[in-house]
């Protein structure tokens, strides 16, 4: 049986490591530039997205399995205290999904390993509201 680790030390090796990872990032934030149902979550980022798209390669490497310098460089990834500054709700939630959604299936073209990105993500991006509905 693969723990979860090992899975994601696999999918970082599958989906191609760094470069492929790269592509994600660039697509993910371009789609959340263009995506009308994505405007909201887009006006919450910075003008320049330079190094919001640094920390995300590093961030998302890792996590798959790549090289730790998120760590190195930015410590624990404390990814909810990191967004409490930021109104994060189900529709945030949702635009960001779905642009990553969309960026894995022009960067990514192992179905397989896509919907394993998206399994564990998916409950990441709701542990990451912060915001009561209602």
């Amino acid at each position: 049986m693969m723990t979860q680790t090992t899975q994601q030390a696999v999918i970082y090796e599958v989906i191609g490591g760094a470069p492929t990872i790269a592509r994600l990032v660039d697509r993910f934030y371009d789609l959340m530039d263009s995506l009308p149902e994505a405007r909201e979550l887009r006006a919450i980022h910075a003008p320049d997205l330079t190094e919001t798209k640094r920390v995300l390669r590093l961030y998302l490497a890792q996590w798959m399995g790549g090289p730790g310098d998120y760590s190195a460089e930015r410590g624990h990834p404390r990814l909810k205290s990191r967004h409490m500054g930021f109104p994060v709700g189900i529709a945030e939630r949702d635009a960001w999904l779905h642009c990553m959604r969309l960026a894995l299936e022009d960067t990514v073209p192992s179905a397989q390993a896509r919907d394993a990105i998206m399994q564990a993500l998916t409950p990441l991006a709701d542990w990451m509201r912060n915001r009561p509905e209602g």
